[in-house]
Formats: structure tokens, sequence, C-alpha cells
């Protein structure tokens, strides 16, 4: 992405694309890099809760094989 971002710099300045043209494109691939950015936050918040959940419920037989081997 930074490759292309440079190309569009470049070819802004070099006169080869409009700049109006140029700042529509870069929004248009920030917003896709923000819309990628949170798709891969919460499927990390739902691995992490996927883990704790899993972790609790271990702890939880843990502590019920306690009261019943005592």
């Amino acid at each position: 992405m930074k490759a292309r971002l440079q190309a569009l710099a470049d070819m802004v300045e070099e006169g080869q694309m409009d700049r109006a043209d140029a700042a529509v494109i870069s929004q248009i691939w920030g917003t896709h890099l923000r819309a990628v950015s949170v798709e891969l936050k919460a499927r990390e918040q739902r691995e992490l809760v996927e883990k704790l959940e899993a972790l609790e419920e271990g702890l939880e037989q843990r502590k019920g094989e306690r009261r019943y081997g005592a």
C-alpha cells in the first residue's frame, strides 16, 4: 500500500494525475485500510474471548475436582 501511495504521489507531482482524483483515491484506500483494521481487531477480540472462556471453564472444572477429591 505504501508503494501505491508513493506512486500516486509521484503521478500527481509529474502531472500525470489530477490532484482531486488522487485525493479521492487515497481516501478510498484509507477507508479500506480502516475497515480491514476493524475486522482484524474484531477477530482478535473474538479469539481472546474464546480463550478466556476456555480458561474460566478449566478453572471451574479444577475447583469442582478439588471439592470432590478432598
